[in-house]
């Protein structure tokens, strides 16, 4: 996992701001794989409660993260009872890396 403990705990605290200690990050895409360089950082959020405009709370994870992260591009998919599950979010369960 090509993530510093800094940036986990960043991605942590800034997820449970938005939403919540219950919140669950998974990393997944390229950044899982150790033998890569670059790229951006894939996140899947879970949370157990449905969520309102979720395109406003993805963008404001994505953006709080990537500020930190000096403009590294942030990629934030939502997991939540209210949304439609996509293969994207069988994918990032399967080949994830849970923070």
């Amino acid at each position: 996992m090509r993530l510093t403990p800094a940036q986990i705990d960043t991605i942590q605290s800034t997820v449970h701001a938005v939403l919540g200690e219950g919140a669950q990050v998974t990393l997944f895409g390229s950044r899982v794989d150790d033998s890569l360089k670059g790229g951006d950082v894939d996140l899947m959020v879970e949370v157990q409660q449905g969520i309102e405009d979720p395109a406003v709370v993805s963008a404001r994870i994505a953006s709080r993260i990537s500020r930190v992260m000096h403009g590294r591009k942030v990629d934030v998919l939502l997991k939540a009872p209210n949304l439609l599950e996509q293969p994207i979010h069988r994918i990032a369960s399967q080949e994830g890396v849970r923070l």
